[in-house]
């Protein structure tokens, strides 16, 4: 199992950059960690439950937890922080990253959503 040996929010950029023990590093984005969070809200109870979350291009982090020595809990601007980030699911996150997030643009046409949020009238 791949373990973190630098985790570092980079607020105003909505990334959250993490290195490897194996050498990897990767720069995930804050919208990418959100549409892709482990909590039962988004994954669903079982397969093929997902959600596809729309109008998060400009959520933020608010902070990243430790949870335990395995996981950080990632607390969003949109107040989601029922995720529980394991070591293992961040290293996939960022080696599946071009693959998942083609997935998720291609899941967000077939239902006509978008990454924007939607417009506040007034």
């Amino acid at each position: 199992m791949p373990t973190p040996t630098e985790i570092r929010l980079k607020r105003a950029e909505r990334v959250l950059e993490v290195a490897f023990d194996d050498g990897s590093r990767f720069a995930l984005p804050a919208e990418y960690l959100r549409v892709e969070s482990p909590s039962a809200e988004v994954q669903g109870h079982g397969p093929g439950q997902k959600v596809i979350l729309a109008g998060r291009r400009e959520v933020g982090i608010l902070r990243a937890e430790p949870v335990g020595h395995y996981a950080i809990r990632i607390v969003f601007d949109d107040l989601h922080d029922s995720g529980i980030y394991s070591w293992t699911y961040l290293h996939a996150l960022g080696r599946e990253q071009a693959e998942r997030w083609a997935e998720y643009e291609r899941a967000l046409a077939a239902k006509g959503l978008s990454r924007d949020p939607p417009k506040r009238k007034g």
